[in-house]
């Protein structure tokens, strides 16, 4: 009878935790919802009532979130393209087809890899550090702060960093698609002997408009889930400074976990 009981006790308590999750989920999901439904009405009227968003804030958040991720953008996607264009040609030496390794590189890096790497970069560089900041800022009642003097937090600190990441993530995956192809290129020229001049003309009569197009929507998508995310995550911080670091820690999980997933679904509506 003990036995039973303590079985049906963790049953119950494992139910009400996932009860509690699933209500928790719920509630951050709405709360990112009406967080990018008040940062759009600030974006469009915030003019109209005399209260527009800071241009000034706007180029600073590009220079962070676009600018200094460069480096890093550009090493990692030049990797990811020779490690395609070695795998690429590892496969396809089973079947004797090296010479189309191509077409698989050309569709992987501009469809998937560069707006994947890029979002998952910038989650873990910028979403972060928005967690942080505004987790910070909140500790310190320096968004209670602003609410007293008449500023709108959101129109201040989060629709700044919602247009940069809009505008910077698609043109960072630009970048990538175009160092990841010339990795790869550089790596098939090397290994198969093909002239880089010839690798980059295969690449453009493969590709269309719409591929390259379609990762860089996909990286809007992403640049709004990391802000959501981050915002998200910041605004609910208790605990002081280590609820500082759970919250930044939980914001990048959470980022990568939504631009994985989303890449998922896009992937599957899109080729429908």
């Amino acid at each position: 009878m003990d036995g039973d009981t303590s079985a049906t006790g963790k049953a119950k308590e494992a139910v009400e935790n996932l009860g509690r999750n699933v209500v928790s989920g719920t509630q951050e999901i709405g709360w990112g919802s009406s967080l990018l439904a008040e940062s759009l009405f600030w974006l469009f009227a915030g003019p109209k009532v005399k209260q527009p968003v800071r241009l000034g804030s706007v180029f600073a958040q590009m220079m962070e979130v676009g600018i200094y991720a460069i480096p890093i953008v550009v090493i990692m996607s030049g990797t990811i393209g020779v490690m395609l264009a070695i795998q690429g040609i590892y496969t396809l030496s089973i079947f004797g087809a090296e010479s189309q390794v191509t077409v698989g590189i050309a569709y992987s890096i501009t469809r998937e890899f560069a707006s994947l790497i890029t979002g998952i970069l910038v989650a873990g560089r910028s979403g972060s550090a928005l967690a942080a900041r505004l987790g910070t800022m909140t500790i310190n009642q320096e968004v209670d702060a602003l609410q007293v003097m008449g500023i709108n937090p959101v129109r201040f600190l989060v629709v700044p960093s919602l247009i940069a990441m809009v505008i910077m993530v698609p043109i960072l995956t630009f970048l990538a698609d175009l160092v990841g192809l010339l990795g790869a290129g550089l790596y098939v020229s090397a290994d198969l002997g093909m002239p880089l001049s010839g690798f980059m003309e295969q690449t453009i009569d493969i590709l269309k408009v719409a591929d390259v197009m379609h990762g860089l929507e996909k990286s809007a998508i992403f640049a709004v889930l990391i802000t959501l995310v981050g915002v998200a995550n910041g605004a609910s911080v208790k605990g002081g400074a280590e609820g500082v670091g759970k919250v930044t820690t939980r914001a990048v999980v959470q980022s990568i976990s939504a631009i994985i997933v989303t890449d998922m679904l896009f992937a599957f509506v899109v080729t429908r």
